[in-house]
């Protein structure tokens, strides 16, 4: 479908999209907010700076999508492939990313605050915060995600269950001097999580839960 026809059948109300093609399609700058996108086909779509508050993105297809700045905040993205997409200072406060596949996604500046990270797949991630923009994931749940080998180095984790997730080799090391910010993981639960290798030098340990983990080879 046009990107043009789309905007059309929006203003007149339509909201349910389900199944819509838009592969590379240019949405940048939309204004689309509590659209039904689920199992949409939007891979290599540019969609920066979109606005999809509140909307439904179940098992829609996003590999390779520029989403950088897009407003994401309450979108339900359950089982949806974000692999190698670029969320570069997406607002994604308060999303259900429960089971999604984000292998490789570029998350740098992302705001995660409160979203639901449960069983995500988060393999090669970088999450790293840049010099004007801090990723934020405080009170974020990834309780049994898979972030092994991401790269977490000066994020805000306050508060977050890392509870089961597999962290094997992750790096949450950063120099306040290279990068501006300490990663804080102030509270934030790691019981029964694999550490083994872990890069955790520097980083805010206050008030953290290691009960049962796994802190072969990790650093302190």
């Amino acid at each position: 479908m046009l990107v043009e026809k789309l905007c059309q059948r929006y203003r007149e109300g339509e909201r349910d999209f389900r199944g819509i093609n838009l592969r590379e399609g240019d949405l940048t700058n939309i204004y689309l907010p509590e659209v039904d996108f689920c199992r949409a086909d939007l891979r290599q779509a540019r969609l920066g700076k979109i606005r999809l508050a509140r909307s439904l993105l179940r098992e829609a297809d996003l590999s390779e999508a520029i989403l950088w700045g897009a407003d994401l905040s309450q979108v339900d993205f359950y089982r949806a492939c974000l692999r190698d997409a670029d969320l570069s200072g997406a607002n994604l406060i308060e999303a259900n990313l429960e089971a999604a596949y984000l292998t490789k996604a570029v998350l740098n500046g992302v705001n995660l605050n409160s979203a639901n990270l449960q069983q995500t797949v988060l393999i090669d991630a970088d999450f790293r915060s840049t010099s004007d923009q801090r990723t934020d994931l405080g009170k974020t749940n990834f309780c049994g995600a898979d972030l092994n080998y991401a790269n977490l180095s000066g994020s805000l984790l306050y508060r977050a269950n890392l509870a089961n997730c597999r962290l094997c080799r992750v790096n949450f090391r950063a120099s306040p001097e290279r990068d501006g910010f300490i990663t804080d993981l102030t509270g934030a639960s790691f019981r029964g999580a694999d550490l083994s290798y872990a890069d955790l030098r520097g980083a805010i340990l206050e008030d953290v839960d290691l009960t049962g983990a796994d802190l072969t080879g990790t650093l302190f």
